[in-house]
C-alpha cells in the first residue's frame, strides 16, 4: 500500500502542474485575507481565520479532482492498470494506497496555511486568535478533503480521461457541498424538511466541526461518506 502512496505522491509532483496548483491554493486565499478590500483581516479588523475558512472549502472543490483525476484515469490511458494488478496487492491496498497518497498532497497544501495563522495572531493587538474555532476548522477541512478525494477517486476509476473525471468529479464535490443548503432554500421546504435536507449536505458537517466542537454524529458522516465512495471504487476496479 506504501508502495502505491509514494507512487502517487511523486505523480502529482512529477511536473509543474501539481505545483502550480498548489501555489495557486496558497495564493488565491492570501490575497483574499491579505489584499483584497472588503475581505482582507485588516478592514475587518478582527483577528480571525473565517474568511479563509469559508474559501477554503470552494476552492478544494476544484484542487483536489485536479490531484485525484489522474489516478486511476492515467492508469486505465497508460495500460499501467493491469500491471498493478500483477502485484501482491490487493485492490483495497491499491484504492487505499491511491487514497492515502491523494491525503498526503492535500496535507501538503494545507501545512503552509499555519503561516496566516501565526501572521494574524502576531498582528493581533488584544485578545489573539480564537484558538478553539480554528483548530475545529482545520480538523473540518481535514475530513472535507477526505470526502473530496473519496469522490475524486470513484469519478477517477470511471474513465480512462483525466479531464472528463476533473469534471465530473468537481460537479459531484460541489454538488454534495452546497447542492443541499441551496435545495433546502425552496419554499416548498420551509415548514420543517430544509433542516434535515440541509443536514444531507457536507457544508452543514463542516461548519459544525469548524464551531470548535467535535460532535460524534458529524464524524460518523464523514467517515460513511468516505467509506462508501472508497468501496464504490473498489466495486469499479473488480468489474474491470
Amino acid at each position: 500500500m506504501w508502495a502505491i502512496c509514494k507512487k502517487e505522491f511523486r505523480q502529482f509532483f512529477s511536473n509543474l502542474t501539481g505545483l502550480i496548483a498548489l501555489l495557486l491554493f496558497l495564493l488565491i486565499n492570501g490575497l483574499v485575507l491579505f489584499v483584497f478590500p472588503d475581505s482582507n483581516i485588516f478592514d475587518f479588523g478582527y483577528a480571525t481565520l473565517q474568511k479563509f475558512f469559508d474559501l477554503a472549502p470552494l476552492i478544494l472543490v476544484f484542487l483536489i479532482p485536479a490531484i485525484t483525476m489522474r489516478s486511476f484515469s492515467e492508469e486505465f490511458r497508460a495500460g499501467t492498470f493491469e500491471v498493478l494488478q500483477t502485484l501482491p496487492l490487493s485492490r483495497w491496498q491499491l484504492v487505499s494506497g491511491k487514497y492515502a497518497g491523494s491525503l498526503l498532497v492535500i496535507f501538503i497544501a494545507l501545512v503552509p496555511t499555519i503561516f496566516y495563522l501565526v501572521s494574524i495572531e502576531a498582528l493581533s493587538e488584544t485578545g489573539g486568535i480564537d484558538t478553539g474555532a480554528t483548530t475545529g476548522s482545520y480538523f473540518g477541512l481535514l475530513f472535507l478533503a477526505g470526502v473530496f478525494s473519496a469522490i475524486g477517486l470513484f469519478c477517477s476509476s470511471f474513465t480512462a480521461n483525466a479531464v472528463i473525471s476533473f469534471l465530473i468529479s468537481a460537479a459531484a464535490c460541489l454538488l454534495l457541498y452546497s447542492g443541499f443548503e441551496i435545495i433546502s432554500r425552496i419554499p416548498a421546504f420551509s415548514a420543517g424538511p430544509d433542516y434535515y435536507i440541509e443536514m444531507l449536505g457536507i457544508d452543514f458537517h463542516y461548519r459544525s466541526i469548524s464551531r470548535g466542537l467535535i460532535d460524534s454524529r458529524d464524524l460518523v458522516y464523514f467517515a460513511s461518506i468516505i467509506a462508501g465512495f472508497l468501496f464504490f471504487t473498489h466495486r469499479n476496479l473488480v468489474r474491470r
